[in-house]
C-alpha cells in the first residue's frame, strides 16, 4: 500500500511539475500613457512579438494609463519585482538615485534627432543602462516620443511671458532648474492628474509632448502652446533584472529582438504621431498652436540653456561635454 501510495504520489508530483512547466511566463509591463501613443502602440507591439517570438512561452499583459501603478509608484513596483516592465520616462532615475540620466531633460541639449539618436544608440547611451543595474534594473532601449513643448492658459511666446506661470513637470530638479530659468513655478505631481489640475487652475500650463498632450485630451484645458521644443522627451524601456537574469537565454534573446523591433516601431509612430497630434489638435479649433520666431527661438535658448552649466555638476560635466560633443550641441 505505501508502494502504491508513494507511486501515485510520485505520479502527482511529475504531473503538476509537467504542468508548471507549461506555464506561460507572464509579463507585466504598465506604463502611464494612453493605448493610442506612440508608447502604448510600441508597448502592445512589444507584446505581439514577443508571444510569436517566443511561440506563447512568454505572455506580455500591457497595463496603459496607470491602471496598474502610477508614475510615482512604478520604478519602486518594479525594483521590489511587482511588476516586470516599464517604460518610464529618463528623468524619472535621477530621483532614484541615477542622477546622469537627468541630462536628458537639460535644455536644448540635442540639436535635432540624428545627433539625439547618436547618443541614444550609440556608447554613451549604453553606459548609461549599465547604470541602472546596480538599482535592480536592467536598461534594454530608448523610445522617442519627440521634443517637449509649453502648453498654458494665457499666451507665452516669449521666456518673459512665462514668469509666474505654475507649470506641471516631471519630478526631475532639472526640471525644476529649467522653469525657474524662465521665471515659472515648477510643480510636481503625478502624470494621470494632470488634466484635472489643468481644468480647475491648480496648474496654469504644462511640460509634455504633442502626442501626451493631445491623448490625454489636455488641450480641451489649455488655449495655448508653445513650440519651445526645448526637451527631449523619450522613454527608457527596463526590467526587474532578478527577473531579466532567471529567464533562460533563448527567452532573452527573443526578448532582445522583441525590444529592438519594438524600438523601430516607436520611433516611427512617434515622428508620425507628433504630426498627427499638431493637426488634430489645431483642428480642434480649441488651441494655439504657436511657433516661435527665429529671434524669439534664440530667446528661450538663451535664457533655458544656462541650466546646462548649471546642472553640470549634478549629472556629470565630462557626461554632459560627452554628449554636446556627440550630439553636436553649439
Amino acid at each position: 500500500m505505501n508502494t502504491f501510495r508513494a507511486l501515485v504520489a510520485s505520479m502527482g508530483l511529475a504531473f503538476s511539475i509537467g504542468a508548471f512547466a507549461q506555464a506561460p511566463i507572464v509579463i507585466k509591463f504598465s506604463h502611464v500613457a494612453a493605448a493610442d501613443t506612440p508608447k502604448g502602440q510600441a508597448a502592445e507591439f512589444f507584446k505581439k512579438r514577443t508571444e510569436e517570438l517566443t511561440k506563447g512561452r512568454v505572455k506580455v499583459e500591457v497595463y496603459t494609463n496607470s491602471t496598474l501603478y502610477k508614475d510615482k509608484e512604478e520604478l519602486e513596483a518594479l525594483q521590489l519585482g511587482s511588476v516586470q516592465m516599464l517604460a518610464p520616462v529618463a528623468g524619472k532615475f535621477g530621483p532614484a538615485g541615477v542622477k546622469e540620466f537627468e541630462v536628458f531633460d537639460l535644455p536644448y541639449m540635442f540639436p535635432d534627432e540624428a545627433g539625439l539618436h547618436r547618443v541614444t544608440r550609440g556608447p554613451i547611451g549604453a553606459a548609461l543602462l549599465k547604470k541602472l543595474e546596480p538599482r535592480n534594473i536592467v536598461g534594454l532601449s530608448y523610445w522617442d516620443a519627440g521634443f517637449r513643448v509649453l502648453s498654458s492658459n494665457k499666451p507665452i511666446r516669449t521666456p518673459d511671458e512665462a514668469k509666474g506661470q505654475k507649470i506641471r513637470i516631471n519630478s526631475s530638479k532639472v526640471n525644476q532648474a529649467i522653469m525657474r530659468s524662465v521665471g515659472a513655478l515648477p510643480q510636481s505631481m503625478a502624470f494621470s492628474e494632470v488634466y484635472t489640475a489643468l481644468q480647475t487652475g491648480v496648474v496654469d500650463g504644462a511640460d509634455g509632448n504633442m502626442p501626451n498632450l493631445y491623448t490625454q485630451k489636455q488641450y480641451e484645458v489649455q488655449k495655448h502652446v508653445t513650440m519651445t521644443n526645448h526637451t527631449y522627451s523619450g522613454y527608457v524601456v527596463i526590467v526587474n533584472k532578478p527577473f531579466w537574469d532567471g529567464l533562460p537565454a533563448d527567452i532573452r534573446a527573443s526578448l532582445e529582438t522583441a525590444v529592438k523591433e519594438a524600438t523601430a516601431f516607436n520611433d516611427k509612430v512617434a515622428e508620425e504621431d507628433n504630426q498627427k497630434a499638431i493637426a488634430a489638435i489645431k483642428a480642434s479649433g480649441k488651441t494655439e498652436i504657436y511657433t516661435p520666431t527665429p529671434a524669439e527661438k534664440a530667446m528661450w535658448i538663451k535664457a533655458m540653456s544656462v541650466v546646462q552649466d548649471e546642472m553640470a555638476p549634478r549629472v556629470g560635466k565630462e557626461l554632459v561635454d560627452a554628449i554636446r560633443k556627440e550630439a553636436g550641441t553649439k
